[in-house]
This record gives structure tokens, sequence and C-alpha cells, in this order.
């Protein structure tokens, strides 16, 4: 019998932000009514918490506290299918430490003071009181989940929780100051002409930050997400005439942020606007 609903269920209750995992440990997919943004996003981001839909959508942005939503039939319908639970540290006031290998484990030891501990597949979380920007790989084996990402739960651990380090906030920075300054690109906004469907100006804010967020928390398979992400908005906002130049900009460079070049960002922006015949 699967317990992870009535445990999901119980740590809400507890006032844990939660969300579904799948097998593969990510979270579920969004429904028809929120993929490819269709639902505008969520209003902000920064916050955890459902969209208008009943489904738990939108990554570790679903994640939520409210008995109600955990336990409703949609909800219960992913948890059936879970194979873990996910919860948002950054929403629960904690950093964890993610440590992926021995090695990982044994540089923590030497390197940050003990706390809350929880023994993973492969290694271990340090979790720590208080919140810091999410950044992975900030050393070999070490990924930083805290704000806006999501992390297993894995139990309570063993030890007593203290304060995020400077340690810790220092190799967030010097990982964030190691990435390439994106170029600026320029690339023609589409000339439109075409109804525009919008509810309002918001409506395409949130589409491009959630476009922005749905390229930088990429995992794998950069590439592919990016082109999905730059078909997507096209699709959605590309012949109305809403689409500015500043915010083609945005997404060129959140997709630099992850490592790509301004021509491949140029190449996926050209593949998509012929796909949608543009």
């Amino acid at each position: 019998m699967n317990s992870i609903p009535t445990t999901a269920l119980g740590l809400a209750e507890q006032g844990l932000p939660l969300l579904p995992l799948r097998a593969d440990k990510r979270p579920f997919g969004n429904c028809r009514a929120c993929d490819d943004l269709a639902c505008g996003g969520r209003p902000n981001m920064r916050i955890p918490g459902p969209c208008a839909c009943p489904w738990p959508c939108h990554g570790w942005a679903a994640a939520t506290t409210d008995p109600s939503i955990v336990g409703s039939p949609q909800w219960a319908e992913a948890w059936r299918r879970a194979r873990a639970i996910g919860y948002h540290p950054g929403g629960a006031g904690v950093t964890v430490v993610d440590l992926d290998n021995q090695a990982a484990v044994d540089w923590a030891r030497s390197a940050l003071p003990p706390t809350t501990t929880v023994a993973t597949t492969r290694g271990q979380h340090w979790v720590y009181r208080g919140t810091v920007r999410s950044m992975n790989a900030v050393r070999d084996g070490v990924d930083i989940k805290s704000t806006m990402s999501y992390a297993r739960w894995l139990g309570t651990g063993a030890g007593t929780m203290v304060d995020v380090p400077s340690a810790v906030h220092e190799l967030v920075k010097v990982k964030a100051a190691a990435r390439p300054v994106p170029r600026v690109v320029a690339v023609p906004a589409p000339a439109g002409g075409g109804k525009c469907p919008h509810r309002s100006p918001v409506y395409l804010e949130r589409g491009i930050a959630m476009a922005e967020q749905r390229i930088s928390t990429a995992t794998s398979g950069v590439h592919a997400a990016v082109y999905r992400t730059f078909l997507a908005v096209l699709a959605a906002h590309g012949r109305c005439g809403c689409l500015t130049e500043t915010h083609i900009g945005r997404l060129f460079t959140a997709a630099q942020a992850k490592g790509e070049s301004p021509r491949h960002c140029t190449d996926a922006w050209a593949n998509a606007s012929t796909a949608l015949g543009m």
C-alpha cells in the first residue's frame, strides 16, 4: 500500500510546503490547462503555492501546506502515482546542502558546521536554518537547494539545526560570479498584427517569468529545454505584437546563464519561429 499520501497530508498539517515527485525524483508535468504557460504562470513565482488549476503544476512553485489541497482528488491522484515527497526548502525557511557522494560528505565535515543531517541514497542532506539562492554544482557533488527549488523529503534527520554558515553563502556567490556574462543579442521582435488574446499585460509578464524559470531550472537537455521554451513563448505571444525585444533579451539571458551560446540562442529562436510559420 502506498503510504505517501498519508505521510504527505501529515507533513502538510505540520506546515511543510509539499509537492509530489515522480519515480525519477522530478515534479509531475503541467496539466493541459497550464502546459506551454497557457495559464500565465503564478502571480509571483517566488511565493510557493498552487496555481489556479487544481493540479500540482509548475514544479517547486506548486508546493503547499494547505491540507485541503494536498488531500484534494486531483492531488490524491498525483500522490498515488508519486514515488517520493518533495518540498520547497525556501518555503520552509531552510537551506539544503545536497551532498551527492562520500567525497562531498567528507568535504562538508571539514568545511561546514554540524547541523541536521539526513541520509540519502548516495550521500547526505545537511539542512540549515535560513534561506539562500539555490545553485547547482557549487563544487563537485554539492548542490544548494533553498529558494525556487525543491528537495526530497527523507525524514527529520539527526542533529541540531543551525543557521546557514557564511561558507555556503560564499559558495553560491562564487559560483554565480563564475557564470559567463550573457551577451546581448539583437533579435527583432515578431511584427504581430494578429488579435491579442491576452487578458492584460500581466499575463505576458507571467508568461515570460515562467519561461525564464523553465530555462533556469532545466537539469538536463538544456538545448531542448531552451528550444521548447522559445517555441511555447512564440506560440502564445508571437503573433499579436505584444512580445518586445526586451522580453526576448530576458529569455536569451536566462538561456546563456545555463551555458547556451548566443549563436545557439539565435538558432533556437529562428528554428522555433520557422516551426510556427513566422
